[in-house]
């Protein structure tokens, strides 16, 4: 099949303009690949401290003829979906022991919940913790004693900042272990509904936490198509899981036997083999631009607006929102996944999933086929899923037809035309918005607008009863700089309400929506952001907005507001308690939204 025209000459776009950073970075890459094996260069000594509580494995370390591999984790067991992980070394130890290898955790890396921290101070520091994960990565691998390495992470910044820290050492195989989606529970919408009803007053906390509990009951990762499990689709579109792998259940014997041969393939890969095939390798420009496709195409989150492009500035890549924009207008909405559908992804997995999505897109020229992955060379390894046998893992065609046409759906019938993320510019500013979720007929809203610099305060008016008629609210000072970009999640279920009286209602922000977010139209990652003079500090309660995501289009209608003084806001809140002490020269470093919201530039 030929290679859609638009996808072909994005990805040219991205090679010619990382053609300086990219060619720099893979001559780092080069030269610590020159090196060789890492711990033949340590002194005795330094070999000593790292071999000393080996216990069996002394001795092939101290030999240096076996593949040794490092563990980076993210496991706690505060977070379903890395609680599975407290196994997982055991396991991976067991797993290259039988082949001849080593392996040892070679540093853990913090991880938290977005879904515990939703507005509260806590949330402050969730961006931030993707580069904490990078910078702690790197200390894990500094020992420089690892011939490849395995990531275990799967949540909202914890994979995104894996990857950022394992191309600082591209010169390693990498791998990503996954720990699954838990099992359904309660049916999003259901949950859905009674955090409506919640807001309303017409249930009670103790009806609220029930229900939550219900969806939320095991390990695992959350069912619904947020942050995380966009993050394991990007893993399997991008070559660093072994197909397949992504959604598979927690304590099963397929997750168990996946975990195994993912710590096997990575030893396998290493440059003491034949197939030496380095994470720089893999994560190249056509990778980054099959994993927009694999977003587009499943209307995964906006928060990967953010991510990849800081995912792909660490390995000298450089995306802007014009790639995203651009691929959104022919890469098909495929999937219906909750909260742009009824189904969670283990319905979707069961529907063909993953394997079915990429046979597709690849037999419609909407993917490069010719890209370097974990499973070899080729992503038509991707449309292939595991089994278990008498004879231990094996791999066999996955379906070529959707089992669940409400679900997932060929290109030639899909839910909609063009992807499931839109870009805004206009005189606000250039903005995201998630549309595969919003219904045609609420995608245009023209109203007035009621500014807010907290959150707390707009729920706060809500519940006053002040919201009555169409209205925009603007959420400022939400930026990276301004209080670390938290995301403003639970303002869904008022927006919801609103919606559903008929109101035309849409939210504006320099701030993130979650992963999660839905049926509402929301412009947000608006930047300039407010603390940086964006054209949002000088809007005022009443002035007219435009939100046209068919239009891609941003518009303040109110004549002249920029000559007026932009708005300030007291931001010394945002300074202290919950740890935002500690990261203060984040908050001074930050880049923008659109260039990754990173501290680290360009690297």
């Amino acid at each position: 099949m030929t290679l859609n025209t638009t996808l072909a000459s994005v990805t040219e776009r991205i090679i010619t303009r990382s053609a300086p950073t990219r060619g720099a970075y893979l001559e780092r890459m080069r030269a610590a690949q020159s090196n060789g094996p890492a711990r033949a260069h340590l002194s005795c000594s330094g070999q000593a401290h790292a071999y000393a509580a080996a216990g069996p494995d002394q001795a092939a370390l101290a030999k240096a003829s076996a593949g040794h591999l490092g563990i980076i984790t993210a496991y706690n067991d505060m977070l379903s979906a890395h609680q599975p992980f407290e196994t997982y070394p055991q396991i991976v130890r067991d797993a290259v022991r039988k082949v001849g290898g080593t392996a040892q955790v070679a540093g853990g890396v913090p991880a938290m919940c977005d879904g515990v921290t939703q507005g509260e101070a806590g949330m402050e520091l969730s961006l931030f913790s993707r580069d904490a994960i990078a910078m702690s990565t790197a200390v894990g691998l500094s020992h420089n004693t690892f011939d490849a390495a395995v990531f275990l992470g799967v949540c909202d910044k914890i994979v995104p900042g894996l990857v950022i820290g394992a191309q600082v050492f591209g010169h390693l195989p990498a791998v990503f272990l996954p720990a699954g989606p838990m099992v359904s529970g309660l049916a999003n919408d259901e949950k859905a509904k009674i955090r409506q009803k919640y807001a309303m007053g017409e249930v009670g906390r103790e009806e609220l936490l029930k229900a939550e509990m219900s969806a939320y009951h095991g390990p695992g990762t959350c069912t619904f198509y947020g942050t995380a499990n966009t993050n394991q689709m990007l893993m399997e579109f991008m070559g660093l899981h072994l197909p397949g792998s992504s959604f598979v259940n927690p304590g099963t014997e397929l997750r168990e036997a996946l975990t195994q041969e993912g710590a096997r393939r990575a030893l396998s890969l290493s440059a003491l083999g034949n197939a030496y095939t380095p994470v720089c390798d893999v994560l190249d420009e056509k990778a980054f631009a099959n994993g927009i496709a694999g977003l587009m195409a499943t209307g995964g989150s906006t928060n990967l607006l953010i991510h990849l492009i800081a995912m792909a500035r660490a390995g000298g890549i450089i995306l802007d929102w014009q790639d995203f924009s651009d691929l959104s207008e022919v890469v098909p909405l495929l999937a219906r996944v909750y909260p742009n559908g009824l189904a969670d992804v283990n319905h979707f997995h069961a529907a063909g999933g993953l394997g079915y999505m990429i046979g597709e897109m690849l037999a419609n020229g909407l993917l490069h086929p010719d890209t370097k992955t974990v499973a070899g060379d080729g992503l038509s390894n991707y449309v292939t899923e595991p089994f278990l046998t008498d004879d231990g893992l094996e791999w066999r065609s996955g379906t070529g037809q959707s089992l669940n046409e409400g679900i997932c759906r060929p290109v030639s019938d899909p839910f909609q035309p063009t992807g499931g993320l839109s870009r805004l510019t206009g005189s606000l500013g250039t903005a995201v918005m998630k549309i595969s979720a919003v219904a045609e007929e609420h995608r245009i809203v023209e109203a007035p607008v009621r500014i807010f610099h907290d959150q707390d305060d707009a729920k706060a008016a809500f519940k006053a009863g002040e919201f009555t008629g169409d209205v925009i609210i603007v959420v400022r000072f939400q930026g990276p700089k301004a209080n670390g970009m938290p995301e403003l999640h639970s303002l869904t279920p008022m927006l919801s309400i609103m919606q559903g009286r008929g109101q035309k209602v849409a939210l504006v922000t320099d701030g993130r929506m979650s992963g999660a977010s839905g049926k509402v139209p929301a412009a947000i990652h608006v930047v300039p952001e407010a603390l940086d003079g964006g054209a949002i500090a000088y809007i005022q309660d009443g002035d007219m907005l435009r939100v046209d995501a068919l239009a891609g289009t941003l518009d303040i209608l109110t004549p002249d507001v920029t000559k007026r003084d932009p708005a300030t806001a007291d931001l010394s809140a945002n300074a202290y308690g919950m740890g935002r002490e500690l990261f203060s020269p984040f908050r001074q470093l930050v880049g923008s939204a659109d260039t990754g919201a990173s501290v680290f530039g360009d690297l």
